[in-house]
């Protein structure tokens, strides 16, 4: 299967949600702070990763990336 991971860096993140209307199935955010929540950190299928490639491409904060 798919052996990437999606690493967050809370510092960076604005809070936007872009994340969660791309993929609302793997990130949430914080009640408190509106900052991003990684529910799914392993996309399980291609379907996952490239819906996981799109948040990373749209955060404006820049505080998502993939790591193999």
């Amino acid at each position: 299967m798919v052996n990437v991971r999606i690493v967050v860096d809370r510092d960076r993140c604005v809070g936007a949600g872009q994340c969660v209307l791309t993929d609302p199935d793997a990130f949430d955010q914080d009640d408190e702070d509106g900052l991003v929540i990684v529910q799914r950190p392993e996309p399980a299928d291609d379907a996952e990763l490239t819906r996981a490639k799109e948040a990373v491409n749209v955060c404006p904060g820049r505080a998502l990336s993939l790591a193999e």
